[in-house]
């Protein structure tokens, strides 16, 4: 098939066949990471520009090495070092970015929607690399890449995403990405970290967190978010742990021998994931740090207009 998009801001508006080909094209372009000169001359002459309104360490630093790696010219751009802290919009700076003939957009932003608003505003393309609470579809396929790595598929798994739900953006594509692909999602956390409704969204929810991880092929663990949190949902991070935190104990009881650990950072080692747990043989948390490159290679590759049939020679 062909890709056709121009934009990628959510997993919900791309289909099946789609994922797949994202996740064939990152299989094919993991491989350049690891070749002694690790570039090829793919988007050569092509300009990528980071606009991370909101900190970042995976996903800018591998965005950036995935243009990199393709030969694009990567440029850098923050909110705090752009005319945005001298009053000017953000359609006006983006407007200005693509004036300088600009090919791709990869944009992070505190407000749900932007790089949406964006995308119909601009020819250049815009990837969405995590808006406040809404998507963050890069993260949901990489995630995705590493468990169809690990288990040959996606369909017909448990996955068991736990943790302060309502305020992730990881959550949200992750849903929307396992459920698409067949996967069975099982969501777990505290009563005021699960959105009222989100079972509409065809996953089940416990507040158990044993209940949810038993059984359950993939393990997604999600750090609490008190940067986006308005009041105190929990009473201390002590009694989270023991709550809801994964444990070595725990997963000993609960999970099944060959359950893969994932977590999409930063990780809060003792709060959400106890460290033996983290960098215990189940984990594949670097796995995921990999694998993001790969797919941030594939999404650059295909909305830049590469070949788009990712089993051709």
């Amino acid at each position: 098939m062909q890709f056709v998009k121009k934009d990628i801001l959510d997993m919900a508006s791309l289909s099946v066949e789609e994922i797949s080909l994202i996740l064939d094209t990152a299989d094919r372009m993991k491989e350049i990471s690891e070749r002694p000169v690790k570039k090829v001359p793919t988007l050569r002459g092509r300009t990528i520009v980071l606009f991370f309104y909101e900190a970042s360490t995976r996903t800018r630093t591998s965005f950036d090495i995935a243009a990199k790696r393709l030969s694009a010219d990567s440029i850098s751009i923050s909110a705090s070092t752009s005319s945005m802290v001298k009053g000017e919009t953000l359609i006006d700076t983006a407007r200005n970015i693509e004036a300088m003939n600009a090919d791709v957009i990869v944009m992070r932003h505190s407000s749900s929607g932007a790089p949406h608003m964006l995308a119909k505003r601009l020819k250049a393309s815009v990837i969405n690399a995590g808006d406040g609470t809404h998507a963050h579809p890069s993260q949901a396929l990489l995630d995705m890449m590493t468990v169809r790595e690990n288990k040959g598929t996606l369909r017909d798994l448990r996955i068991a995403i736990i943790g302060d739900i309502s305020h992730s953006r990881v959550a949200r594509s992750d849903i929307a990405g396992f459920t698409k692909m067949g996967a069975d999602v099982v969501l777990a956390g505290p009563p005021t970290m699960i959105p009222r409704g989100i079972e509409t969204l065809g996953v089940s929810v416990v507040h158990n967190i044993d209940n949810a991880i038993h059984g359950a092929d993939v393990i997604m663990m999600l750090r609490i978010q008190k940067e986006r949190q308005k009041g105190f949902l929990f009473s201390t991070e002590r009694e989270y742990a023991r709550v809801f935190g994964l444990s070595k104990e725990r997963l000993r009881k609960h999970a099944k021998d060959d359950v893969l650990i994932m977590h999409p950072g930063p990780v809060n080692r003792g709060v959400e994931i106890s460290p033996d747990v983290a960098d215990g043989p189940y984990s594949v948390i670097l796995d995921q740090v990999t694998n993001g490159v790969a797919v941030r290679m594939a999404l650059l590759y295909l909305v830049s207009g590469g070949v788009r049939n990712a089993s051709s020679d």
